[in-house]
């Protein structure tokens, strides 16, 4: 015996149409990609034309003498000979470069890290802390601020007038070759507050779980850092040091202003970028000064191939199995 569905009969109510009974239409493969496409096209269009254009146009410039006003004239590698091995003036930019990243970096990450552990700590007027430490970041490497800080290193300063209280009279260290690469460290230092923001971040997905388990155990506040905080913050850790370490290779603006432009005294706080300008907007030497960006592009990118091939030893994820 066979079970059939019942019939409608007349002046019965149809069954209710559904999504599921509604036959879909497919859309055309194009048409998806035609919409990111057009989504994303300004992006592009941007990137085309002030990041890639550009780049292309400077790859190009560096095998050639240009300065501006004439047609640029093919010469070579000729500027990277120069560049590598007649210029003492270059490689002492590189010097002064490599030792402001080698200082300000760690010191900017540590100090930014300890003031994070300070601030996860419930307390009253917590906010309030936190965003007066982040607030120099806001303000960022600017002209105004640069002036500020050259202004307080000088001579008669308040740096200087606060040293002699102490017996210390150094003088003014923008004045000193041996002190001036500190007041732009200390001036980079000064604005921790984007990575203290973002390790704070870090120590809130840390489970507060691991903390009790390592308490019961007995860890002392030290064991429990190296042991717990340590090795769950190691990406965030790994985040901030390659984006601190390319923008201290970039500084520029904080060297321009205390240098008076030129990099003094004596070279010592000539940067690379600085450097780099000076060719480029004063001597009008376009083609030296497109191979130097290039080459400052490359070494960023070795170290930062370096950062990410050492990061398998000391960054740790959770859930990875070693």
């Amino acid at each position: 015996m066979t079970v059939t569905e019942p019939a409608i009969s007349a002046g019965a109510v149809p069954p209710p149409y559904t999504s599921a009974s509604r036959p879909r239409r497919r859309r055309p493969a194009g048409t998806s990609r035609g919409a990111a496409w057009v989504f994303l096209s300004p992006w592009v269009i941007g990137a085309a034309l002030l990041t890639i254009g550009p780049m292309m146009a400077s790859l190009i410039l560096s095998f050639t003498d240009y300065d501006l006003f004439t047609q640029p004239e093919f010469v070579g590698l000729d500027n990277y000979q120069r560049m590598f091995f007649e210029d003492p003036r270059f490689w002492k930019s590189v010097g002064v470069t490599l030792n402001y990243v080698l200082v300000a970096v760690p010191l900017k990450l540590a100090i930014a890290l300890g003031i994070a552990l300070l601030l996860n700590r419930p307390r009253r007027g917590q906010g309030f802390y936190r965003s007066a430490f982040y607030a120099p970041s806001l303000l960022g490497a600017s002209v105004a601020v640069a002036i500020v800080w050259r202004t307080l290193y000088s001579n008669d300063g308040v740096v200087d007038n606060t040293l002699n209280l102490f017996g210390l009279d150094i003088g003014g260290w923008i004045s000193n070759p041996s002190l001036a690469i500190y007041v732009l460290v200390s001036l980079a230092v000064w604005q921790f507050g984007a990575p203290m923001v973002i390790f704070l971040a870090g120590l809130k997905q840390v489970p507060s779980e691991l903390y009790d388990a390592a308490a019961v155990d007995g860890a002392g506040k030290w064991r429990t850092f190296w042991s717990v905080t340590w090795p769950l913050l190691s990406p965030v850790l790994f985040f901030n040091l390659v984006l601190e370490m390319i923008g201290a290779f970039q500084s520029f603006t904080s060297a321009y202003v205390v240098s008076g432009g030129r990099g003094g005294p004596i070279d010592s706080t000539l940067f690379y970028t600085l450097y780099l300008y000076d060719r480029a907007f004063t001597a009008f030497d376009m083609g030296y000064a497109s191979a130097m960006a290039w080459f400052l592009l490359i070494v960023i990118a070795i170290v930062t191939a370096l950062i990410f091939r050492s990061s398998r030893g000391w960054v740790h994820y959770v859930g990875e199995e070693k």
